[in-house]
């Protein structure tokens, strides 16, 4: 599932730059993330890069918008067909995601 922000936000920006995905941009009056490009940070961080900065903790995974780990992996691969290193880890299986705590 990717994540999204809630209402709760208080537009501080925080967010935007932690994402490895450019998934996060500010909107009309909070900050989104598309989910399209959200991979809850599979494969980059062993959590989720946007809630970890978050001051007031409005990301949180979308329950209208699931998706597995093996497919926010392979969102990863293809969001970043260049990333040689990220590719190896995914497909290894020795990468860092949310899942594995």
């Amino acid at each position: 599932m990717s994540t999204y922000i809630t209402d709760d936000c208080i537009n501080c920006g925080a967010c935007e730059p932690e994402c490895p995905n450019q998934a996060i941009s500010e909107g009309e009056e909070i900050y989104v993330i598309d989910p399209a490009l959200c991979t809850e940070c599979v494969g980059f961080y062993d959590h989720e890069a946007c809630q970890a900065v978050c001051p007031v903790e409005c990301c949180l995974p979308n329950p209208e918008h699931r998706e597995e780990e093996a497919e926010l992996a392979q969102k990863a691969i293809q969001l970043h067909p260049d990333d040689g290193e990220l590719k190896g880890r995914i497909d290894s299986g020795d990468y860092p995601s949310r899942f594995r705590k």
